[in-house]
């Protein structure tokens, strides 16, 4: 949808430090300042913009009584990786300065995203987390993220492989279209052939079906071994950055995050990653709250 008139909106096309962002001030006067909501939209990096999320941004900001910026970051492969994360951080860190310029509390700032937008979500709080020269954020929330690319056996994987939109075969490539690399490494990836044993059982604590709760892994049959190939290893190692999986990071960096609400879905081969991020960032003493939606796809 395009801005436009709303009763209850002022709407209004921005640039924070050449990003674009739309903004969402509810046009009712406040006693006191609002709250503030980053929105990052979903579409693995290739799809979506702030016109396809008008209606969800809408209504946050009126139900919720905050101010949204939802941000227009560019797409790839046109626009490569991480552009789209940087844009995001970009947006986020002005924001945080001038909230009070749009009638917002810069204490009480949260950070939005669904699927990709949830990556760059977790990404943004991952860098953001030890600054001390702007405002903390206040809360996260990671709607269904994608957030690592070293497993996709995982039971979720498996479960729903063939669920409609976002298939497993789908996600990785979509991964290889957004990282601009060639098709032909998708069954290599698939199988995890990608992966060294050594960055294996560096991650096993943190990547590893036996974290899944009991409940999520009925019918799940681990995967058989598979042979490393370096050739796609080395095509392949931006999947290992923790900008680009998220549950990469270091718990030096976890253990910095804001609250946090995530949402994960039943019928989505993201699901597990989701869980697997809430043990991270529990057993780092940051407070989750979970919810999780029953018959709820991708």
């Amino acid at each position: 949808l395009p801005a436009s008139r709303d009763s209850r909106l002022f709407i209004k096309d921005l640039h924070f430090d050449g990003v674009p962002v739309r903004i969402y001030l509810p046009r009712e006067p406040s006693a006191s300042k609002r709250r503030g909501v980053i929105f990052f939209h979903g579409g693995c990096g290739i799809f979506g913009s702030i016109r396809s999320y008008e209606r969800i941004c809408r209504y946050i900001a009126t139900k919720s009584d905050s101010v949204v910026a939802s941000v227009g970051y560019h797409l790839a492969p046109e626009h490569r990786y991480p552009a789209q994360t940087l844009e995001c951080l970009t947006a986020t860190v002005h924001f945080l300065k001038t909230a009070e310029t749009y009638g917002v509390d810069p204490a009480r700032i949260i950070v939005c995203g669904d699927s990709a937008g949830g990556t760059y979500t977790a990404s943004v709080c991952q860098e953001l987390g030890r600054r001390t020269d702007i405002p903390k954020i206040r809360a996260q929330v990671l709607i269904y993220p994608f957030l690592q690319a070293l497993n996709f056996n995982l039971p979720s994987h498996q479960k729903n492989a063939a669920v409609a939109f976002l298939s497993r075969e789908r996600t990785v490539h979509f991964t290889l279209k957004y990282l601009n690399k060639v098709c032909s490494l998708k069954e290599p990836i698939l199988a995890g052939s990608h992966v060294p044993e050594s960055i294996n059982l560096k991650y096993r604590k943190w990547i590893n079906p036996d974290l899944i709760p009991d409940v999520f892994k009925l019918g799940y049959k681990p995967p058989l071994p598979t042979l490393f190939l370096p050739q796609v290893h080395e095509e392949v190692q931006e999947l290992f950055e923790p900008w680009f999986s998220p549950l990469l990071a270091e718990d030096a960096v976890v253990c910095t995050l804001p609250d946090t609400c995530i949402v994960t879905c039943e019928h989505d081969v993201l699901r597990d990653e989701g869980l697997l991020y809430k043990k991270r960032l529990e057993d780092n003493n940051v407070r989750v709250t979970w919810h999780h939606v029953e018959k709820g796809f991708h």
